[in-house]
Protein backbone atom coordinates (compact mmCIF):
# COMPACT_ATOMS: atom_id res chain seq x y z
CA UNK A 1 0.00 0.00 0.00
CA UNK A 2 1.17 3.40 -0.42
CA UNK A 3 2.79 5.12 2.54
CA UNK A 4 0.06 7.05 3.38
CA UNK A 5 -2.56 4.61 3.06
CA UNK A 6 -3.43 2.69 6.55
CA UNK A 7 -2.81 5.49 8.95
CA UNK A 8 -5.62 6.50 11.23
CA UNK A 9 -7.24 9.62 11.16
CA UNK A 10 -5.62 10.60 13.88
CA UNK A 11 -2.61 9.98 13.20
CA UNK A 12 -3.10 12.15 9.58
CA UNK A 13 -4.38 14.93 11.75
CA UNK A 14 -1.68 14.97 13.79
CA UNK A 15 1.36 14.88 11.13
CA UNK A 16 -0.89 17.48 9.03
CA UNK A 17 -0.21 19.46 11.97
CA UNK A 18 2.94 18.84 13.04
CA UNK A 19 3.90 20.23 9.19
CA UNK A 20 5.03 15.83 8.28
CA UNK A 21 2.47 16.00 5.75
CA UNK A 22 0.70 18.31 3.76
CA UNK A 23 -3.23 17.90 3.19
CA UNK A 24 -2.54 17.85 -0.85
CA UNK A 25 -0.37 14.54 0.14
CA UNK A 26 -3.18 13.61 2.02
CA UNK A 27 -6.01 13.60 0.06
CA UNK A 28 -3.96 13.13 -3.25
CA UNK A 29 -2.80 9.74 -2.26
CA UNK A 30 -6.83 8.54 -1.22
CA UNK A 31 -8.10 9.56 -4.26
CA UNK A 32 -5.51 7.55 -6.22
CA UNK A 33 -6.20 4.52 -3.94
CA UNK A 34 -9.75 4.91 -5.21
CA UNK A 35 -8.64 5.49 -8.73
CA UNK A 36 -6.87 1.98 -8.23
CA UNK A 37 -9.34 0.07 -6.47
CA UNK A 38 -12.67 1.26 -6.45
CA UNK A 39 -13.68 0.11 -9.79
CA UNK A 40 -13.87 -3.06 -8.11
CA UNK A 41 -15.71 -2.04 -5.19
CA UNK A 42 -17.94 0.71 -6.35
CA UNK A 43 -18.23 1.97 -2.78
CA UNK A 44 -18.48 5.70 -4.34
CA UNK A 45 -20.99 7.24 -6.33
CA UNK A 46 -20.31 10.76 -6.70
CA UNK A 47 -16.83 12.73 -6.17
CA UNK A 48 -15.88 15.60 -5.15
CA UNK A 49 -14.39 17.53 -8.03
CA UNK A 50 -12.87 20.14 -5.73
CA UNK A 51 -11.56 18.14 -3.60
CA UNK A 52 -8.42 18.99 -4.77
CA UNK A 53 -8.25 22.69 -4.64
CA UNK A 54 -9.81 22.16 -0.83
CA UNK A 55 -7.00 20.43 0.13
CA UNK A 56 -4.72 23.21 -1.44
CA UNK A 57 -6.29 25.48 0.59
CA UNK A 58 -6.12 23.37 3.48
CA UNK A 59 -1.92 23.13 2.80
CA UNK A 60 -2.52 26.47 2.88
CA UNK A 61 -3.68 27.67 5.97
CA UNK A 62 -1.34 24.97 7.54
CA UNK A 63 1.83 26.72 5.97
CA UNK A 64 -0.03 30.59 6.85
CA UNK A 65 0.04 29.29 10.94
CA UNK A 66 -4.24 29.58 10.61
CA UNK A 67 -5.88 27.58 13.55
CA UNK A 68 -6.42 24.04 12.55
CA UNK A 69 -9.68 22.23 13.35
CA UNK A 70 -8.97 18.27 14.85
CA UNK A 71 -9.43 17.02 11.42
CA UNK A 72 -7.63 19.14 9.20
CA UNK A 73 -6.81 17.90 5.60
CA UNK A 74 -8.17 14.17 7.04
CA UNK A 75 -10.52 12.70 4.18
CA UNK A 76 -14.38 12.04 4.79
CA UNK A 77 -16.94 10.24 2.96
CA UNK A 78 -20.46 11.22 3.34
CA UNK A 79 -23.37 8.95 2.75
CA UNK A 80 -25.60 9.52 0.21
CA UNK A 81 -28.48 10.10 2.38
CA UNK A 82 -26.88 13.06 3.78
CA UNK A 83 -26.96 16.63 2.22
CA UNK A 84 -23.72 18.50 0.78
CA UNK A 85 -23.66 21.43 -0.46
CA UNK A 86 -22.81 21.99 -4.21
CA UNK A 87 -22.26 17.88 -4.62
CA UNK A 88 -24.71 15.75 -6.47
CA UNK A 89 -27.01 13.81 -3.25
CA UNK A 90 -29.27 11.33 -4.82
CA UNK A 91 -29.97 8.97 -2.04
CA UNK A 92 -29.45 6.32 -4.33
CA UNK A 93 -32.90 6.91 -6.48
CA UNK A 94 -33.14 8.10 -10.27
CA UNK A 95 -35.87 10.39 -9.15
CA UNK A 96 -32.88 12.64 -7.81
CA UNK A 97 -29.84 11.55 -9.80
CA UNK A 98 -29.21 15.42 -10.23
CA UNK A 99 -30.19 16.79 -7.08
CA UNK A 100 -27.76 19.04 -5.78
CA UNK A 101 -28.42 21.06 -2.53
CA UNK A 102 -27.86 24.00 -1.47
CA UNK A 103 -27.42 23.08 2.20
CA UNK A 104 -25.12 20.90 4.28
CA UNK A 105 -26.21 18.04 6.65
CA UNK A 106 -25.22 19.73 10.01
CA UNK A 107 -23.12 16.80 10.11
CA UNK A 108 -21.49 17.42 6.96
CA UNK A 109 -21.12 21.21 7.85
CA UNK A 110 -19.63 20.50 11.43
CA UNK A 111 -17.38 18.34 10.12
CA UNK A 112 -15.93 20.73 7.10
CA UNK A 113 -15.49 23.16 10.22
CA UNK A 114 -12.65 20.53 11.72
CA UNK A 115 -10.85 20.82 8.55
CA UNK A 116 -11.93 17.43 7.03
CA UNK A 117 -12.16 16.97 3.37
CA UNK A 118 -15.19 15.74 1.84
CA UNK A 119 -13.41 13.38 -0.77
CA UNK A 120 -16.80 12.18 -1.99
CA UNK A 121 -20.51 10.15 -1.28
CA UNK A 122 -20.70 6.97 -0.74
CA UNK A 123 -23.46 4.61 -2.11
CA UNK A 124 -26.71 3.42 -0.33
CA UNK A 125 -29.58 1.19 -1.19
CA UNK A 126 -32.59 3.39 -2.62
CA UNK A 127 -33.88 6.20 -0.06
CA UNK A 128 -31.92 4.12 2.38
CA UNK A 129 -34.09 1.28 2.46
CA UNK A 130 -34.43 -1.97 4.44
CA UNK A 131 -31.45 -4.33 2.57
CA UNK A 132 -28.36 -5.96 3.08
CA UNK A 133 -27.42 -5.47 -0.33
CA UNK A 134 -26.51 -1.68 -0.89
CA UNK A 135 -27.91 -1.45 -4.66
CA UNK A 136 -30.18 0.55 -6.67
CA UNK A 137 -30.77 1.22 -9.91
CA UNK A 138 -28.69 4.13 -10.66
CA UNK A 139 -25.44 3.08 -9.64
CA UNK A 140 -23.51 -0.22 -9.53
CA UNK A 141 -23.89 -2.68 -6.84
CA UNK A 142 -21.53 -1.78 -3.99
CA UNK A 143 -18.98 -4.92 -3.30
CA UNK A 144 -17.09 -6.47 -0.37
CA UNK A 145 -13.69 -5.42 -0.91
CA UNK A 146 -12.88 -8.96 1.05
CA UNK A 147 -14.45 -10.72 -1.85
CA UNK A 148 -16.24 -8.44 -4.14
CA UNK A 149 -18.55 -11.91 -4.70
CA UNK A 150 -19.94 -11.05 -1.58
CA UNK A 151 -22.33 -8.71 0.02
CA UNK A 152 -21.08 -5.53 2.01
CA UNK A 153 -24.75 -5.23 4.13
CA UNK A 154 -26.86 -2.46 4.00
CA UNK A 155 -27.70 0.60 3.83
CA UNK A 156 -24.31 2.45 4.45
CA UNK A 157 -22.58 -0.44 2.93
CA UNK A 158 -20.68 2.32 0.34
CA UNK A 159 -19.21 3.95 3.34
CA UNK A 160 -18.14 0.50 4.82
CA UNK A 161 -16.35 -0.63 1.79
CA UNK A 162 -14.71 2.52 1.61
CA UNK A 163 -13.06 2.25 4.78
CA UNK A 164 -12.28 -1.09 4.94
CA UNK A 165 -10.42 -1.02 1.06
CA UNK A 166 -8.66 2.14 2.14
CA UNK A 167 -9.81 4.86 -0.12
CA UNK A 168 -10.58 7.24 3.26
CA UNK A 169 -10.17 6.83 7.19
CA UNK A 170 -13.34 7.83 7.68
CA UNK A 171 -16.58 7.67 6.30
CA UNK A 172 -20.27 8.84 8.29
CA UNK A 173 -23.14 6.54 8.00
CA UNK A 174 -27.12 6.18 9.31
CA UNK A 175 -28.75 3.48 11.03
CA UNK A 176 -32.98 2.54 10.94
CA UNK A 177 -32.11 -1.05 11.71
CA UNK A 178 -28.81 -1.75 11.88
CA UNK A 179 -27.41 0.09 8.66
CA UNK A 180 -24.26 1.17 10.40
CA UNK A 181 -23.35 -1.66 12.14
CA UNK A 182 -24.37 -4.64 9.33
CA UNK A 183 -21.90 -3.57 7.04
CA UNK A 184 -19.26 -2.83 9.94
CA UNK A 185 -19.79 -6.36 10.60
CA UNK A 186 -19.29 -7.53 6.81
CA UNK A 187 -16.54 -5.37 5.94
CA UNK A 188 -13.88 -5.61 9.02
CA UNK A 189 -14.28 -2.43 10.34
CA UNK A 190 -16.09 -0.82 13.62
CA UNK A 191 -19.40 1.05 13.26
CA UNK A 192 -20.69 3.27 16.32
CA UNK A 193 -24.58 3.81 16.66
CA UNK A 194 -23.75 6.57 19.76
CA UNK A 195 -26.70 7.63 22.00
CA UNK A 196 -30.08 8.58 20.25
CA UNK A 197 -30.06 12.45 19.76
CA UNK A 198 -26.24 12.36 20.39
CA UNK A 199 -25.47 13.07 16.60
CA UNK A 200 -28.36 15.61 15.62
CA UNK A 201 -30.02 15.21 12.60
CA UNK A 202 -31.42 19.05 12.96
CA UNK A 203 -32.67 20.03 9.66
CA UNK A 204 -34.93 17.20 8.47
CA UNK A 205 -37.76 19.24 7.04
CA UNK A 206 -40.80 18.90 6.95
CA UNK A 207 -40.34 15.80 9.46
CA UNK A 208 -38.42 16.70 12.39
CA UNK A 209 -40.01 13.81 14.25
CA UNK A 210 -39.49 11.29 12.02
CA UNK A 211 -36.00 9.81 13.25
CA UNK A 212 -38.09 8.29 16.49
CA UNK A 213 -40.13 5.63 13.96
CA UNK A 214 -37.78 3.80 14.40
CA UNK A 215 -34.46 5.72 16.57
CA UNK A 216 -32.46 6.48 13.78
CA UNK A 217 -28.87 7.04 14.07
CA UNK A 218 -26.01 8.98 12.62
CA UNK A 219 -22.40 7.87 13.87
CA UNK A 220 -18.80 6.99 12.47
CA UNK A 221 -17.25 4.16 10.22
CA UNK A 222 -14.38 3.71 11.10
CA UNK A 223 -10.88 1.30 11.28
CA UNK A 224 -10.20 1.95 14.81
CA UNK A 225 -12.42 2.80 18.02
CA UNK A 226 -9.92 6.09 18.47
CA UNK A 227 -11.29 7.30 15.02
CA UNK A 228 -14.18 7.06 15.69
CA UNK A 229 -14.05 8.93 18.83
CA UNK A 230 -12.32 11.61 17.22
CA UNK A 231 -14.74 11.67 14.48
CA UNK A 232 -17.78 11.54 17.14
CA UNK A 233 -16.34 14.69 19.00
CA UNK A 234 -17.15 16.50 15.81
CA UNK A 235 -19.91 15.33 14.59
CA UNK A 236 -22.12 15.08 18.52
CA UNK A 237 -23.74 18.05 20.13
CA UNK A 238 -26.66 19.73 20.66
CA UNK A 239 -28.25 21.76 18.44
CA UNK A 240 -31.97 23.10 18.85
CA UNK A 241 -33.62 22.13 15.21
CA UNK A 242 -33.27 18.57 16.29
CA UNK A 243 -36.42 17.97 18.78
CA UNK A 244 -34.22 15.28 20.42
CA UNK A 245 -30.82 16.40 20.70
CA UNK A 246 -28.96 15.90 23.76
CA UNK A 247 -26.93 18.37 25.65
CA UNK A 248 -23.16 18.50 24.82
CA UNK A 249 -21.17 16.15 27.03
CA UNK A 250 -17.88 17.29 29.12
CA UNK A 251 -15.48 15.43 27.66
CA UNK A 252 -14.08 14.17 25.28
CA UNK A 253 -15.33 10.40 23.82
CA UNK A 254 -11.12 10.09 23.39
CA UNK A 255 -10.92 10.09 27.37
CA UNK A 256 -14.05 6.99 27.05
CA UNK A 257 -10.79 4.99 25.45
CA UNK A 258 -8.71 4.92 28.60
CA UNK A 259 -11.95 4.34 30.81
CA UNK A 260 -11.50 1.28 33.04
CA UNK A 261 -13.42 -1.27 32.38
CA UNK A 262 -12.52 -3.62 34.88
CA UNK A 263 -16.13 -3.09 37.06
CA UNK A 264 -18.19 -3.79 33.75
CA UNK A 265 -20.59 -6.48 33.97
CA UNK A 266 -21.24 -7.58 30.81
CA UNK A 267 -24.61 -10.25 29.67
CA UNK A 268 -23.45 -12.22 26.73
CA UNK A 269 -26.49 -13.62 24.63
CA UNK A 270 -24.53 -14.79 21.18
CA UNK A 271 -28.03 -14.70 18.96
CA UNK A 272 -30.55 -12.75 21.63
CA UNK A 273 -33.13 -15.59 21.59
CA UNK A 274 -34.49 -14.38 18.57
CA UNK A 275 -31.38 -15.31 15.41
CA UNK A 276 -29.82 -18.29 14.84
CA UNK A 277 -26.32 -18.51 13.91
CA UNK A 278 -23.74 -20.23 11.61
CA UNK A 279 -21.38 -22.59 14.03
CA UNK A 280 -18.25 -20.83 13.00
CA UNK A 281 -19.45 -17.31 13.60
CA UNK A 282 -20.94 -18.40 17.47
CA UNK A 283 -16.97 -19.98 17.58
CA UNK A 284 -15.71 -16.33 16.30
CA UNK A 285 -17.38 -14.73 18.78
CA UNK A 286 -17.40 -16.84 21.38
CA UNK A 287 -13.06 -16.69 21.43
CA UNK A 288 -13.39 -12.56 21.45
CA UNK A 289 -15.92 -12.79 24.38
CA UNK A 290 -13.64 -15.25 26.37
CA UNK A 291 -10.84 -12.60 25.71
CA UNK A 292 -12.98 -10.35 27.23
CA UNK A 293 -13.59 -12.12 30.11
CA UNK A 294 -10.87 -12.25 31.83
CA UNK A 295 -10.44 -7.98 31.65
CA UNK A 296 -14.17 -7.30 32.73
CA UNK A 297 -16.02 -8.00 36.22
CA UNK A 298 -18.07 -10.52 35.04
CA UNK A 299 -19.28 -12.53 31.81
CA UNK A 300 -22.79 -14.01 31.80
CA UNK A 301 -24.51 -16.19 29.42
CA UNK A 302 -28.09 -14.65 29.39
CA UNK A 303 -31.69 -15.13 27.38
CA UNK A 304 -32.79 -11.80 27.15
CA UNK A 305 -36.49 -12.04 27.77
CA UNK A 306 -37.33 -10.93 24.38
CA UNK A 307 -40.61 -11.92 22.32
CA UNK A 308 -40.01 -14.05 19.38
CA UNK A 309 -38.75 -12.94 16.44
CA UNK A 310 -41.63 -12.30 14.45
CA UNK A 311 -43.21 -10.88 17.59
CA UNK A 312 -40.10 -8.51 18.46
CA UNK A 313 -39.72 -7.84 14.61
CA UNK A 314 -43.39 -6.71 13.31
CA UNK A 315 -43.30 -3.42 15.73
CA UNK A 316 -39.96 -2.48 13.31
CA UNK A 317 -41.35 -3.67 9.99
CA UNK A 318 -44.79 -1.51 10.87
CA UNK A 319 -42.62 1.94 12.10
CA UNK A 320 -40.64 1.57 8.65
CA UNK A 321 -43.41 1.15 5.90
CA UNK A 322 -44.86 4.14 8.07
CA UNK A 323 -41.59 6.02 6.98
CA UNK A 324 -42.54 5.33 3.59
CA UNK A 325 -45.67 7.22 3.83
CA UNK A 326 -43.45 9.99 4.77
CA UNK A 327 -41.03 9.62 1.73
CA UNK A 328 -44.38 9.19 -0.52
CA UNK A 329 -45.71 12.58 0.64
CA UNK A 330 -42.57 14.35 0.85
CA UNK A 331 -42.31 13.43 -2.55
CA UNK A 332 -45.81 15.08 -3.68
CA UNK A 333 -46.12 18.03 -1.14
CA UNK A 334 -42.14 19.32 -1.86
CA UNK A 335 -41.05 18.32 -4.86
CA UNK A 336 -44.85 17.32 -7.15
CA UNK A 337 -43.47 13.41 -7.80
CA UNK A 338 -45.89 11.36 -7.35
CA UNK A 339 -43.58 8.18 -6.87
CA UNK A 340 -46.27 5.31 -8.41
CA UNK A 341 -46.81 7.20 -11.39
CA UNK A 342 -43.09 6.86 -11.57
CA UNK A 343 -42.63 3.41 -10.54
CA UNK A 344 -40.47 2.64 -13.76
CA UNK A 345 -37.80 4.46 -12.39
CA UNK A 346 -38.03 3.17 -8.57
CA UNK A 347 -37.10 -0.23 -7.35
CA UNK A 348 -39.84 -2.83 -6.85
CA UNK A 349 -38.99 -3.13 -3.59
CA UNK A 350 -39.88 0.80 -3.10
CA UNK A 351 -42.63 0.64 -4.79
CA UNK A 352 -44.09 -2.27 -2.97
CA UNK A 353 -42.93 -0.38 0.44
CA UNK A 354 -45.18 2.43 -0.84
CA UNK A 355 -48.07 0.87 -1.52
CA UNK A 356 -48.44 -0.80 1.60
CA UNK A 357 -47.60 2.05 3.32
CA UNK A 358 -51.03 4.01 2.21
CA UNK A 359 -52.80 1.02 4.01
CA UNK A 360 -51.32 1.34 6.80
CA UNK A 361 -54.06 2.56 9.51
CA UNK A 362 -52.84 5.28 12.93
CA UNK A 363 -54.22 2.11 14.57
CA UNK A 364 -51.26 0.05 13.32
CA UNK A 365 -48.60 2.44 13.95
CA UNK A 366 -50.38 2.79 17.94
CA UNK A 367 -50.08 -1.09 18.17
CA UNK A 368 -46.82 -1.36 16.98
CA UNK A 369 -45.78 1.28 19.32
CA UNK A 370 -47.20 -0.93 21.84
CA UNK A 371 -45.18 -4.00 21.01
CA UNK A 372 -42.77 -2.40 20.83
CA UNK A 373 -42.45 -1.24 24.14
CA UNK A 374 -42.39 -4.63 25.56
CA UNK A 375 -39.09 -4.83 23.36
CA UNK A 376 -38.17 -1.93 25.05
CA UNK A 377 -38.73 -3.24 28.68
CA UNK A 378 -36.78 -6.35 28.40
CA UNK A 379 -33.90 -4.68 26.77
CA UNK A 380 -34.16 -2.33 29.65
CA UNK A 381 -34.58 -4.87 32.82
CA UNK A 382 -31.31 -6.80 31.47
CA UNK A 383 -30.02 -3.82 32.02
CA UNK A 384 -30.92 -3.13 35.72
CA UNK A 385 -28.27 -5.78 36.16
CA UNK A 386 -25.52 -5.48 33.66
CA UNK A 387 -23.43 -2.80 31.54
CA UNK A 388 -23.37 -4.13 28.93
CA UNK A 389 -24.83 -6.81 26.64
CA UNK A 390 -22.43 -8.59 23.76
CA UNK A 391 -23.96 -11.05 21.02
CA UNK A 392 -22.95 -11.35 17.34
CA UNK A 393 -23.43 -8.33 15.41
CA UNK A 394 -24.43 -10.64 12.14
CA UNK A 395 -25.25 -14.41 12.45
CA UNK A 396 -23.69 -15.11 9.17
CA UNK A 397 -20.54 -14.02 7.29
CA UNK A 398 -21.12 -11.47 4.24
CA UNK A 399 -23.22 -13.86 1.48
CA UNK A 400 -23.02 -14.17 -2.24
CA UNK A 401 -24.76 -10.56 -3.09
CA UNK A 402 -27.82 -12.29 -5.17
CA UNK A 403 -27.98 -15.23 -2.50
CA UNK A 404 -29.49 -13.96 1.01
CA UNK A 405 -29.82 -16.95 3.33
CA UNK A 406 -33.34 -18.51 3.61
CA UNK A 407 -31.97 -20.81 6.40
CA UNK A 408 -29.70 -20.89 8.91
CA UNK A 409 -28.91 -24.83 10.69
CA UNK A 410 -32.13 -25.93 8.95
CA UNK A 411 -34.70 -22.70 10.41
CA UNK A 412 -36.08 -20.91 7.96
CA UNK A 413 -34.63 -17.03 8.66
CA UNK A 414 -36.43 -13.87 7.03
CA UNK A 415 -34.44 -12.91 4.05
CA UNK A 416 -33.19 -9.64 5.58
CA UNK A 417 -33.34 -9.65 8.69
CA UNK A 418 -33.30 -12.90 9.95
CA UNK A 419 -29.86 -12.84 10.70
CA UNK A 420 -29.00 -9.60 11.66
CA UNK A 421 -29.18 -9.07 15.33
CA UNK A 422 -28.68 -5.06 15.42
CA UNK A 423 -32.96 -3.96 14.76
CA UNK A 424 -34.09 -4.67 18.09
CA UNK A 425 -31.76 -1.89 19.28
CA UNK A 426 -33.61 0.58 17.20
CA UNK A 427 -36.82 -0.23 18.60
CA UNK A 428 -35.12 0.93 21.84
CA UNK A 429 -32.51 3.73 21.12
CA UNK A 430 -29.31 2.00 22.88
CA UNK A 431 -26.10 2.87 21.76
CA UNK A 432 -24.58 0.16 20.14
CA UNK A 433 -21.29 -0.92 18.24
CA UNK A 434 -19.75 -3.30 15.89
CA UNK A 435 -16.85 -4.40 16.58
CA UNK A 436 -14.51 -6.56 14.54
CA UNK A 437 -13.83 -10.11 15.77
CA UNK A 438 -12.08 -12.20 13.44
CA UNK A 439 -12.74 -13.70 10.08
CA UNK A 440 -14.35 -16.97 9.10
CA UNK A 441 -13.21 -18.68 5.64
CA UNK A 442 -11.65 -14.55 4.78
CA UNK A 443 -14.69 -12.41 5.69
CA UNK A 444 -15.14 -10.46 8.49
CA UNK A 445 -17.22 -11.42 11.95
CA UNK A 446 -18.69 -8.81 14.15
CA UNK A 447 -19.25 -8.68 17.82
CA UNK A 448 -21.91 -6.54 18.65
CA UNK A 449 -21.64 -4.49 22.06
CA UNK A 450 -24.45 -2.48 23.55
CA UNK A 451 -24.84 -0.35 26.31
CA UNK A 452 -27.64 1.53 28.67
CA UNK A 453 -29.47 4.87 27.31
CA UNK A 454 -27.24 7.28 27.82
CA UNK A 455 -23.87 4.96 28.31
CA UNK A 456 -22.16 5.05 24.52
CA UNK A 457 -18.70 6.38 26.33
CA UNK A 458 -19.36 2.74 28.02
CA UNK A 459 -19.45 1.34 24.74
CA UNK A 460 -16.69 3.35 22.94
CA UNK A 461 -14.57 2.22 26.36
CA UNK A 462 -15.75 -1.82 25.59
CA UNK A 463 -14.81 -1.39 21.78
CA UNK A 464 -11.51 -0.16 22.89
CA UNK A 465 -10.49 -2.92 25.62
CA UNK A 466 -11.79 -5.50 22.16
CA UNK A 467 -9.53 -3.50 20.07
CA UNK A 468 -6.18 -4.09 22.67
CA UNK A 469 -7.26 -8.10 22.87
CA UNK A 470 -8.08 -8.64 19.20
CA UNK A 471 -6.10 -6.17 17.34
CA UNK A 472 -7.68 -5.81 14.06
CA UNK A 473 -5.88 -2.50 12.51
CA UNK A 474 -3.80 -4.62 9.58
CA UNK A 475 -6.25 -6.46 8.81
CA UNK A 476 -6.45 -4.68 4.98
CA UNK A 477 -8.05 -6.26 2.07
CA UNK A 478 -5.21 -4.49 -0.13
CA UNK A 479 -6.51 -6.45 -3.28
CA UNK A 480 -9.98 -6.72 -3.74
CA UNK A 481 -11.09 -9.40 -5.86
Amino acid sequence: MPEIIGRSAVTLARQVRRGDLTPTEVVDAHLDRIDAVDDQVNAFVTLNDDARAQAREATEAVEAGEPLGPLHGVPVAIKDLSNTAGLRTTLGSALLAENVPEEDAIVVRRLKDAGAVVIGKTNTPEFGRLSTVTRNRLFETTRNPWNTAKTTGGSSGGSAAAVAAGMVPLAQGSDAAGSVRTPAAACGVFGLMPDFGRVPHGNDRPDAFINTHPFSFLGPITRSVEDAALMLDVMAGPDDRDPFTRPAREESYRTALRDPVEDLRVAYSPDLGVCPLVDDVREAVDGLVDELRGTVATVDRVDPDLPGWEAAHEPLATLLQARYRGIYDAFREDQGVDILDRREEVTDEVVSRVEKSLELSAGDVRRAERRRTTVYDAVQDLFADYDLLVSATLSVPAFDIDSPPTAIDGESVHPVHGFTLTWPFNLTGNPTASVPAGRVDGLPVGLQVTGRRGGDDTVVAAGAACERLAPWDDAYPVDPR
